[in-house]
């Protein structure tokens, strides 16, 4: 039987409706919930390296990927990593999508009005990067330029907060926006970016990963900020765990073996 245009358009819709949400039941009483069911869902962006990615072999993996890990196993639980939109990541967790947004994913005032957080477990920055041969060498010399950042990041929030009022002179009085971090660095490496702003520990990792082109981080920065895992308001007793673990791990050193797995010079 033949169908339709109208028909063919409706059934992909559909389809790519289906395809886009999780096939995990959402939470409700999460706790309980997560330990019944032996399973801790984590919302990660797979592309934000080291805290969470995926290597060569398609595998997911990570400083954030280890910690969530050796939790679940103090919690006595499986854990599941679900890739997300990041720009949709407290939605997938207030819909109970997902339990945690562990990610490399900042304390600010304007998440804490939607979730709760973890105690900080990591300190970081958002730092300026530029080509090595760029004019550019302070905050200031970013007037007029080009800058780009990943949509819904701390680093767009950390730009916007910025009491110099930077972002006014951007080129278009704008960041340039993309949906992962690699777009970003793409983005400065072809030039057509003139700056982009991202955490710390992800570009430093990034660079050191591809010496094949010459970057360069300016002194300044748009600010220090900690890293904390991402629970819902009434999850309490998630949030009480989840401290406990990593008050744990940093007693007895299993932090530290995790910490240098990834971070050591």
């Amino acid at each position: 039987m033949k169908k339709t245009l109208a028909t063919m358009i409706l059934g992909l819709g559909f389809t790519a409706l289906v395809a886009g949400c999780s096939t995990n039941e959402a939470r409700t009483d999460s706790y309980d919930q997560i330990i019944e069911e032996g399973k801790l869902i984590v919302g990660l962006d797979d592309t934000f390296a080291p805290m969470g990615f995926r290597d060569s072999n398609g595998e997911i993996v990570g400083f954030d990927i280890d910690l969530a890990n050796e939790v679940g196993e103090r919690l006595d639980v499986d854990v599941e990593f679900q890739p997300i939109d990041w720009a949709l990541k407290e939605t997938e967790l207030t819909n109970g999508n997902i339990d945690l947004i562990w990610n490399g994913y900042t304390i600010t005032d304007e998440r804490k009005k939607q979730v709760d957080f973890s105690s900080p477990y990591l300190e970081n920055s958002q730092i300026i990067i530029v080509l090595e041969d760029s004019e550019i060498q302070t905050k200031e010399d970013l007037s007029g330029k080009v800058v780009a950042a990943q949509q819904s990041s701390s680093a767009v929030d950390a730009i916007n907060a910025d009491e110099s009022n930077i972002i006014e002179e951007f080129a278009d009085e704008e960041v340039v926006l993309y949906p992962s971090n690699n777009d970003v660095f793409n983005d400065l490496a072809s030039e057509r970016s003139d700056a982009i702003v991202v955490d710390e520990t992800l570009g430093r990792y990034y660079m050191k990963q591809n010496e094949d082109i010459s970057y360069r981080v300016l002194e300044d920065n748009f600010g220090e900020e900690e890293y904390a895992v991402g629970m819902r308001k009434e999850d309490d007793k998630l949030t009480e765990a989840i401290n406990q673990a990593l008050e744990d791990m940093k007693a007895d050193g299993t932090y530290d073996k995790i910490y240098a797995k990834w971070f050591a010079e």
